[in-house]
């Protein structure tokens, strides 16, 4: 819900055909679908989001926008979406411009970079169709997307997918190659404190439901006790959600501060070289940490950290699983996840989708049932004693001395 005290403007379809903003140097008329709100720029989607106010306008710099970029720009309410580079490039269909439209979010595409330089944090800028002004000067143009044109962009991407397809297949073997000690033997896995042996596990990544997956899944966490395993920013859903994490694996880009110090057991994800550029964020907070030199993502070292600790098995949340959400992270990366999922498939079930598949809904008319049986299962256990039977005496002498009082009342 937006504050009703703030200063941002999102000027929502109207009847009449114009409108005025007032203070304008030339009090020129301005569209009804125009959209007016604070400027909030950052080159990583994932960390604007994480920051932008509801009612201001993302300017970002992310090729081919994903369906986890997206959902995290409509949970943050903003007003437009300014995207430096193509949000569809066609290469494949990616799913998140699809949910901005949806969402009534504005979306002007492949404006250029330089609007980086000509448009200031925090300035008050205006979008006219696909032209973004500052100051009533024009500072970037491009392409405003719709309903239709976006299922049109959609369709026209489908065309890429069998080159794509290729690609991965290419990066799924060239990964195999360089990763096959790993992936086969478990060579390079730390030492960690954390006991998986004998346990479940849950890894809870931060992606596409994970909210209401967390939440179906709740029973099952109650009663397995499972090692719980935050993937970067499921950390946060972890703790969002009532739960401390036992481990927190990745680069940690997107984790907060408070959930890095919960006490959690920090395994940080570095590159194959062994460069770990989230390692001097987490010294910096005293939190001591392990490394992980992986080519994987670090959805997948989690899974293959588990598995080879000794996990019995392994509940995913929020992770990728579809050869469309592989594509949707833009990167050759995600063929790790392929050949991860394979290694550890005997162990692994994947929850995502599963508040989708069964709501557990208890109707009233069970409730009322339940309530009745009770009753009647208490009626029949203090007949059926004598403790019961003297309370019952009790109770029906009570009850014939209120009608014996009645009576005399009125007569």
């Amino acid at each position: 819900m937006r504050r009703p005290w703030s200063l941002n403007v999102k000027i929502e379809k109207m009847r009449l055909p114009t409108l005025r903003l007032p203070g304008r140097r030339n009090d020129r008329e301005v569209p009804a679908d125009a959209v007016v709100g604070i400027a909030r720029l950052d080159r990583r989607t994932k960390r604007l989001a994480s920051r932008i106010n509801p009612g201001e306008i993302a300017i970002i710099n992310h090729m081919d926008i994903d369906r986890v970029a997206g959902d995290s720009l409509v949970a943050a309410e903003v007003a437009a979406v300014i995207n430096a580079k193509p949000s569809i490039s066609g290469r494949y269909p990616n799913l998140g411009p699809e949910v901005l439209v949806k969402a009534g979010i504005a979306v002007v595409d492949d404006v250029g970079e330089e609007i980086f330089d000509a448009v200031r944090e925090g300035a008050l800028i205006r979008i006219e169709d696909g032209v973004v002004y500052a100051d009533d000067e024009e500072v970037a143009r491009g392409r405003r997307y719709d309903a239709e044109s976006v299922a049109q962009a959609m369709l026209d991407a489908r065309e890429g997918l069998s080159v794509q397809l290729e690609a991965f297949a290419a990066n799924t073997m060239e990964y195999l190659k360089r990763e096959r000690e790993l992936l086969l033997d478990g060579v390079g896995i730390p030492d960690v404190d954390t006991d998986f042996a004998g346990r479940h596990c849950l890894i809870v990544v931060r992606g596409y439901d994970y909210k209401e997956d967390l939440e179906v899944l709740r029973p099952y966490i109650r009663e397995f006790k499972p090692v719980l395993v935050g993937v970067d920013g499921g950390a946060d859903a972890l703790v969002e959600a009532g739960y401390t994490p036992d481990m927190i694996v990745g680069d940690m880009d997107s984790a907060s501060d408070d959930v890095l110090k919960c006490g959690a057991e920090v395994v940080v994800h570095a590159y194959a070289d062994g460069r770990a550029p989230g390692l001097p964020r987490v010294e910096r907070l005293g939190v001591a940490a392990k490394t992980f030199p992986a080519a994987a993502t670090s959805e997948d070292i989690a899974m293959l950290m588990a598995d080879e600790k000794g996990a019995t098995m392994i509940v995913a949340v929020g992770t990728h699983a579809t050869l469309v959400e592989f594509l949707d992270k833009g990167r050759a990366g995600m063929a790790s996840t392929f050949l991860t999922r394979l290694r550890v498939g005997g162990k692994l079930v994947d929850a995502k989708g599963v508040s989708r598949l069964y709501k557990q809904n208890v109707p009233v008319s069970a409730m009322l049932l339940l309530v009745l049986s009770a009753i009647a299962a208490m009626a029949a256990a203090i007949g059926a004693s004598t403790v019961g039977l003297t309370f019952l005496e009790i109770v029906a002498d009570w009850w014939d001395g209120l009608i014996f009082q009645i009576q005399r009342l009125f007569s």
